[in-house]
C-alpha cells in the first residue's frame, strides 16, 4: 500500500478535486432534504413529532459511533476505496427510501448516517495529501459545494414531489442521480489505495484533552451551535408552514438556510488570519443568529431574512470553532484529540437536539419554546466561543 499518492497529470487531479467536490455534495442534503417533506412523512407513517425528530437524530448518532471506526477503515483499505465504501452506503441508503416502510427509512437513515462519517473524517485527511498548499481552498470550495447541494436540493423537493405526483418518496430517493455519478467520478482512483495522514490514524481519545478549560469552550461552542443548527434543519420548514408559509415557500426558505451556511468560509477563512483573536467576532455571531431565531418567532412576515442571517452565523461559528483547534493546539496530534472531543460531544448534542424540540412542541403546542431555545442555545455558544477566541493556547504537554 503506497503512504503518498502518485504523481498526478493536470488531467487527473482535475478528475480528483471533481470527485472530492462531489463526494462533498453528498455529505449532507441526503438527511438535510428530509426537512422539507417531514410533515407527509409524520402524516404517511403517523409519527410523533419525537419520532419524526429521530430522522434527523439517527444519522447524527451514527457520525458520534462510526466516526473513529473511519481511521481503522482507511488504514486497511486506504483513503480512496473507503470513500468509495461512503457513496456506496449512502446510495444504498437513499434507494431504501423507495421502499414504503417506515422501519426501512430509518434503518436507510442510519446507513446514510455511516456513509455521510466516513466521508466527513476521511475527506479532509485526503485534502491535506493530495492539496498540501491549498487546504483553506479547498476545503472551502467542497463546504461551498455541501451547502449548494443541500441547499439547492431543499427549494427543489417540494415541486418535486408534487411533479406528477411522484411523491416524497421518488423525491428523496432521486438524489441517488447525484451519489450515482459521484460513484462514476470517484471509479478511477480505486487503483490507488493510500494510507490516510498519520494525524488521522493517530490515537485521539488522549484523556488529558478532557480536563483543560480551553478544550471545552471550544468543544461546548460547536456542540450548542450544532445543537440549534439541526433543530431548525430539522424543524424550521414546519414552523414556517405553521406562521403561514405554502410548503414551497418553506422549501426554498430551508433551502436559502443551508445555502448561507455554506458561504461564510470565502469570507472568514482570509480574516481569522489577521485577528490576534476571536472574541468579539465569535460573540457579534452569537447575537445575531438569537436575534434570527426571535425574528422567525415575532416577526415571520421576514422569514427569508432570518433564516439568511440563521444560516450564516451557523456556518460561520462552526467554522471560527474548526478554526479554534487549530489555533488553540501546539502541534496536529493535539489538534486530532481536541478534533476528537469536539465532534464526539458536538454530534451528540446535535443529536439531541431534533427530538428534544418535537417533544417540546407536542407539549407545548407551539414552535416559540424551541425558538426560544434556539435564540439561547446560540447565546450560550457565543459565550463559550467567546472563552474559546482569548489568544491562549492549551497546555503544550495537554
Amino acid at each position: 500500500m503506497n503512504s503518498i499518492s502518485p504523481t498526478r497529470t493536470t488531467l487527473s487531479t482535475a478528475i480528483l478535486a471533481l470527485g472530492i467536490f462531489l463526494i462533498a455534495a453528498n455529505l449532507r442534503a441526503p438527511i438535510t432534504t428530509i426537512g422539507p417533506v417531514l410533515e407527509q412523512i409524520i402524516v404517511n407513517f403517523t409519527l410523533s413529532p419525537s419520532q419524526a425528530g429521530m430522522l434527523i437524530t439517527l444519522p447524527l448518532l451514527a457520525f458520534s459511533i462510526a466516526s473513529p471506526m473511519a481511521a481503522a477503515l482507511a488504514k486497511r483499505q486506504g483513503l480512496e476505496i473507503s470513500l468509495f465504501i461512503s457513496l456506496i452506503l449512502i446510495g444504498l441508503g437513499l434507494s431504501s427510501r423507495l421502499i414504503d416502510s417506515s422501519i426501512m427509512l430509518y434503518i436507510g437513515t442510519a446507513v446514510i448516517g455511516i456513509g455521510i462519517a466516513i466521508g466527513n473524517v476521511l475527506l479532509p485527511s485526503l485534502v491535506k495529501r493530495d492539496f498540501p498548499h491549498k487546504v483553506a481552498v479547498m476545503t472551502s470550495a467542497y463546504v461551498l459545494a455541501m451547502g449548494i447541494f443541500a441547499g439547492s436540493y431543499s427549494a427543489l423537493i417540494i415541486p418535486l414531489a408534487a411533479y406528477k405526483n411522484l411523491g416524497w418518496q421518488i423525491a428523496l430517493a432521486s438524489y441517488g442521480f447525484v451519489t450515482l455519478f459521484s460513484i462514476f467520478i470517484w471509479l478511477p482512483q480505486l487503483k490507488s489505495r493510500t494510507k490516510p495522514t498519520k494525524t488521522l490514524t493517530a490515537n485521539i481519545s488522549q484523556s488529558k484533552i478532557w480536563q483543560h478549560g480551553v478544550a471545552w469552550h471550544i468543544t461546548l461552542c460547536l456542540g450548542l451551535n450544532s445543537f440549534f443548527t439541526y433543530i431548525l434543519i430539522a424543524w424550521l420548514p414546519n414552523i414556517l408552514i405553521e406562521s403561514g408559509q405554502s410548503p414551497e415557500q418553506a422549501g426554498v426558505i430551508h433551502g436559502a438556510f443551508q445555502l448561507a451556511s455554506a458561504f461564510p468560509g470565502i469570507v472568514l477563512i482570509p480574516l481569522l488570519s489577521r485577528l490576534k483573536d476571536q472574541r468579539i467576532l465569535a460573540l457579534t455571531l452569537a447575537i445575531l443568529a438569537g436575534i434570527g431565531s426571535f425574528g422567525l418567532l415575532y416577526l415571520p412576515g421576514f422569514s427569508f431574512t432570518w433564516a439568511i442571517i440563521l444560516g450564516f452565523c451557523s456556518g460561520a461559528i462552526f467554522i471560527l470553532g474548526m478554526s479554534y483547534i487549530s489555533l488553540r493546539t501546539h502541534h496536529s496530534l493535539q489538534a486530532a484529540s481536541l478534533s476528537g472531543m469536539a465532534q464526539c460531544v458536538g454530534y451528540l448534542l446535535a443529536a439531541v437536539g431534533p427530538m428534544f424540540a418535537g417533544t417540546l412542541h407536542t407539549y407545548f403546542a407551539s414552535w416559540a419554546p424551541v425558538l426560544w431555545l434556539c435564540a439561547i442555545a446560540s447565546l450560550i455558544s457565543g459565550i463559550f466561543g467567546y472563552l474559546g477566541g482569548r489568544n491562549i493556547m492549551l497546555n503544550e504537554n495537554v
